[in-house]
């Protein structure tokens, strides 16, 4: 699409919303920047733009004389598909765009396109290495806190982009088409955004909307979701990996070692502890970002020496330190049940585990029954605090704690955890209400553990 003069309305004001106005006004588009919130500063959202003169901002209602001239609406993740406000324009036949197509519009070079329930991120991070340690120009963007939009400008032909891709970014593709798309695995997650299962993993399964046979989409091969979606109606060429059986075709953990195998015949990849990542959901993690990375024409040999000296994302069952014996371990970024039981299936002492937080209306009965005897006391904070404490109690668990704050988590933790046990934060819930985000909750964490004496 010709950008150049078009109306275009950005609605949202965070950083997905700056980086596509400035996308915007980079190729010459009549720029609308918009949010509904009236309580916000405009001279604060003036402040973090470089075209601040040339950009309407507008904030509460929009007014029907600009709706009416809108030729373009590019939406902020945040912002739902499915509102009275959306549809207004959805229904005048007026395109819907998020941050991805914006930036897959405007951009050049090959594209990876990552996305998953859980560990997006350490497999996004992984692959970028992986590519920056092949090709000269590289950019991680999307999910992983970078804008598309803001690197798409500078990219060539060359380029190599990693993006990391959320359900809510997938539910506005309409051109964009990954050389290399990749589905980690689909478990209950934002049914508070998407309302059902069937919505969600459609959003996600959308990643491959535009590939052909002559692009690759990696999938697990464990995950029901993702198999079915392999095996039934995926248009990419699919790429399997499995942590739990020998693949005809693909990678996959035998014991303690990584195969890969094509027509029957399986050549050694890597032992699993020559890596610095722990737990059976980082196994995965690695097998997907090989796949990704040999399907990009990456050597093994190449791939397997940035492997191998990989560290955990900050936030990812992440090892922060040991304090008077007791390992510490922060896992903010398990903000759904799913990803939570991967945290505390790489514990191996007994722990005491922080949890709760936003309810995203998620179940947490799978998530109990993965303590497996390891969580000796379940101290629990946030909205969901009594809905958890509820399901372990049904679930047999009885030393659970109810916390006010979250240093008052921290503190009883503290207490709790004796010479050789594990204090796990993995709150299987999202941090909103309490915190701004993940991040923010991590990083209180990891202060309040270097506060401790050795």
């Amino acid at each position: 699409m010709e950008l150049e003069n078009r109306k275009v309305l950005v609605v949202g004001t965070g950083i997905s919303g700056i980086g596509a106005v400035e996308a915007l006004q980079a190729k010459g588009a009549d720029t609308c920047l918009y949010d509904a919130n009236d309580k916000l500063d405009e001279k604060e959202i003036r402040a973090k733009l470089k075209s601040q003169d040339r950009v309407k901002v507008v904030l509460g209602n929009l007014p029907q004389e600009i709706a009416e001239k809108v030729e373009l609406v590019v939406l902020s993740p945040g912002v739902p598909t499915d509102t009275e406000f959306v549809e207004s324009f959805r229904s005048r036949g007026i395109r819907i765009w998020g941050e991805i197509e914006l930036a897959f519009e405007i951009g050049k070079g090959k594209v990876i396109g990552i996305t998953g329930t859980n560990g997006k991120t350490t497999t996004t991070s992984l692959v970028g290495e992986i590519m920056a340690a092949y090709y000269k120009d590289v950019d991680v963007v999307g999910n992983i806190g970078n804008p598309y939009t803001l690197t798409a400008l500078d990219s060539t032909p060359e380029t190599v982009t990693v993006a990391e891709i959320s359900s809510f970014q997938l539910e506005t593709v309409d051109k964009f088409r990954p050389e290399v798309s990749a589905i980690l695995n689909i478990t209950p997650d934002h049914l508070n955004r998407h309302h059902t299962m069937e919505n969600y993993a459609a959003a996600k399964e959308a990643i491959t909307k535009n590939q052909s046979r002559e692009q690759v989409c990696v999938l697990n091969y464990e995950n029901e979701y993702t198999r079915a979606f392999g095996e039934e109606r995926c248009s990419a060429h699919v790429v399997w990996f499995s942590s739990a059986r020998k693949l005809e075709d693909g990678y996959y953990q035998e014991g303690e070692e990584i195969y890969q195998a094509e027509n029957g015949k399986s050549v050694h990849v890597m032992n699993i502890h020559d890596m610095n990542l722990v737990g059976t959901c980082n196994v995965e993690n690695v097998m997907a970002a090989i796949a990704i990375s040999r399907a990009m024409g990456v050597p093994m040999e190449k791939i397997l020496s940035v492997v191998r000296q990989f560290k955990a994302v900050e936030h990812r069952i992440e090892f922060v330190a040991t304090k008077g014996g007791v390992d510490y371990y922060n896992d903010s970024k398990g903000t759904n049940p799913d990803a939570a039981i991967q945290g505390i299936r790489a514990m191996s002492k007994p722990t005491v585990l922080i949890g709760g937080g936003y309810d995203k209306q998620s179940e947490y009965d799978e998530w109990i029954e993965a303590f497996d005897n390891k969580v000796k006391c379940l101290v629990l904070i946030g909205q969901t605090r009594d809905k958890i404490a509820e399901c372990a109690r049904k679930h047999g668990v009885k030393n659970i704690i109810l916390a006010d704050t979250f240093k008052e988590a921290f503190d009883i933790c503290v207490e709790q955890a004796v010479s050789g046990d594990a204090v796990l934060l993995s709150p299987a819930c999202a941090s909103w209400g309490m915190f701004p985000n993940y991040e923010v909750r991590g990083k209180m964490f990891k202060e309040f553990v270097d506060q401790l004496e050795e």
